[in-house]
C-alpha cells in the first residue's frame, strides 16, 4: 500500500498542518496586510517608504554632526536642533490644520515634499563646502521644520484619501511599519556612509530619495477619483481653526489621550538627544554605533506597528494606558543597564513600547474622528506629538549634559508613569459617574 498513512512523517504533517491552519486563522497575514490590495496604497507605501529611508539618513546625519562635529560633544545643542525642527508644529497650528483640510491634498504635499528636498540639497551643498556652522544647520532644521508642518497632518490626512474607512486603521499601522522599517534601515546605513563618504553625501543622498514619492504624488492625478481631493473643501468652508479643538473637548477621552501623549512624547521621544549622549559620553563610540543604536530600537518600532496593523480593530483606551506603563518600565529599564550590548537590546522593548503608545494613539484619533474634522484634529494630534517632543528637548539635552544621559532617559519613566496614572484617573472616574447615573 501506498497511502500517506504509511509515511513516517505522516503523524507529524497532521499536526503541524492543523496547527499552522489554526495560527494563520488568528494571526493571518492577509488581515496584517490587508491595504495592499489597493493599488493605490501599494504606490503610496513604496514612494513613502524610500522617502522615510532618506529621511533617517538625514536625521542620523545631521545630529551626529551637531554633537560630534559642531560642538563640544554637547547633548544640549542636538536638544536645540531638535526644538527648532519641531517646533513649528505648535505655532502653525492654525495654518496647517486648516490647509490638511481646505485645499488638494495631493498638490500640499507635492509642494511640501519638493521644498524638503531643496532644503536637504541646500544643507549638503554647505557640508561638502567645509565651512558649515552650527547656526546654518539650526537655520535649516528650523526651515525644514516649518514644511513639515504642513506635511505631517496633509499625510495623515491623505491616507483617507486613498483607503476606504474599513481600511484605514489598518493603513495607519502599515504606515508605521514603513516609517520604522526605515528607521531600522536607515540610520545603521548612516552610520556607515558618515565613516565612508562623509556627512555631506548622506545629505546629498537624501534628496535623491523624494522622487519616488514625488513621482506617486504625481502618479495620483489620475488615479484617484475627483470626489476625494474635493470632499473636504464642501464640509469647512464654514468651518474654524477652532473646530479641531472644541471637536476633541467634546470627546473628553480623546483630550486625556493627548494630555498621555503631551507627557510621554516632551520626555520618552526624545531619543536622538539621549541615545547620542550615551554613545559619545557612556559609551565613547562613533557614528556607527549611533546609528546602530537608532536601530536596535527601530527593531521594537516595527514590531509595535505591526501589532497595531494587525488588529482587527482601533485600539481601545485601556490598550493606550496599558502600553504607557510598559514604557516606563522599558525606560527604567534601559536606564539602569550597564554594558553597551545589553543597553542596545533593551532598546527593542523601548522602541516596541513607545511605538504601540504613538501608533495607538494616532489611529485611535484618526478613527474616533469625523472626515470633515479629522485634517484638523490629526494637525492638533500631530503638534501635540511634535511640538512636545520640541518643548522637551532643551531640558532632556541639558539634563543629559549636567546629570548625565541615564537621567535624561529615567525621565522618560517619570513620564511614562505619570501618563498612565492619568489614564487610570480617568477610567476609574467615568466607572464612578457611571454608577451614580445608574444609582440615581
Amino acid at each position: 500500500m501506498n497511502s500517506d498513512s504509511t509515511r513516517p512523517d505522516s503523524g507529524i504533517v497532521k499536526h503541524v498542518i492543523p496547527t499552522v491552519i489554526a495560527f494563520n486563522k488568528e494571526f493571518p497575514l492577509s488581515r496584517t496586510f490587508r491595504s495592499f490590495s489597493n493599488p493605490n496604497y501599494r504606490l503610496w507605501f513604496g514612494g513613502a517608504f524610500i522617502s522615510n529611508l532618506g529621511t533617517w539618513l538625514q536625521r542620523t546625519a545631521q545630529d551626529w554632526i551637531v554633537i560630534a562635529e559642531l560642538s563640544d560633544k554637547n547633548a544640549s545643542a542636538v536638544g536645540l536642533v531638535v526644538f527648532l525642527q519641531f517646533a513649528p508644529q505648535i505655532f502653525l497650528l492654525p495654518l496647517t490644520g486648516w490647509a490638511a483640510d481646505r485645499l488638494d491634498r495631493r498638490k500640499l504635499l507635492f509642494t511640501t515634499q519638493c521644498l524638503m528636498a531643496i532644503l536637504a540639497l541646500i544643507l549638503g551643498l554647505l557640508v561638502l563646502s567645509g565651512h558649515v556652522v552650527l547656526w546654518q544647520v539650526c537655520a535649516c532644521a528650523f526651515a525644514l521644520g516649518c514644511v513639515a508642518a504642513f506635511d505631517a497632518p496633509a499625510r495623515h490626512a491623505f491616507v483617507s484619501d486613498i483607503v476606504s474607512e474599513k481600511e484605514l486603521s489598518n493603513a495607519v499601522g502599515l504606515n508605521s511599519v514603513s516609517f520604522n522599517s526605515a528607521r531600522l534601515i536607515g540610520p545603521a546605513v548612516a552610520g556607515l556612509l558618515i565613516a565612508l563618504i562623509g556627512t555631506g553625501w548622506v545629505f546629498m543622498i537624501n534628496v535623491l530619495s523624494f522622487i519616488p514619492l514625488l513621482t506617486a504624488l504625481y502618479l495620483f492625478k489620475t488615479r484617484l477619483s475627483a470626489t476625494s481631493a474635493d470632499t473636504s473643501k464642501t464640509h469647512t468652508d464654514k468651518a474654524k481653526f477652532l473646530d479641531g479643538f472644541r471637536y476633541i473637548w467634546q470627546h473628553r477621552e480623546m483630550t486625556i489621550i493627548l494630555m498621555m501623549s503631551f507627557l510621554i512624547c516632551s520626555l520618552g521621544m526624545n531619543f536622538s538627544v539621549y541615545l547620542s549622549a550615551m554613545t559619545v559620553h557612556v559609551f565613547q563610540g562613533h557614528a556607527d554605533q549611533y546609528g546602530f543604536l537608532i536601530s536596535m530600537m527601530a527593531i521594537g518600532s516595527i514590531s509595535g506597528a505591526i501589532v497595531t496593523a494587525s488588529r482587527k480593530s482601533s485600539p481601545s483606551f485601556a490598550f493606550i494606558i496599558l502600553v504607557a506603563g510598559m514604557f516606563a518600565v522599558s525606560c527604567s529599564l534601559v536606564a539602569l543597564s550597564s554594558s553597551f550590548w545589553v543597553f542596545a537590546v533593551l532598546l527593542i522593548t523601548l522602541g516596541l513600547s513607545l511605538q504601540l503608545f504613538t501608533t495607538s494613539t494616532v489611529s485611535y484619533m484618526q478613527v474616533a474622528t469625523e472626515k470633515r474634522y479629522r485634517g484638523r484634529v490629526m494637525a492638533i494630534v500631530l503638534a501635540t506629538v511634535l511640538g512636545s517632543t520640541a518643548i522637551g528637548a532643551p531640558l532632556v539635552g541639558w539634563v543629559a549634559d549636567f546629570f548625565g544621559a541615564r537621567w535624561s532617559i529615567a525621565m522618560g519613566s517619570a513620564s511614562g508613569i505619570l501618563a498612565a496614572a492619568l489614564g487610570l484617573w480617568f477610567v476609574s472616574r467615568q466607572k464612578r459617574a457611571a454608577r451614580e447615573l445608574g444609582s440615581a
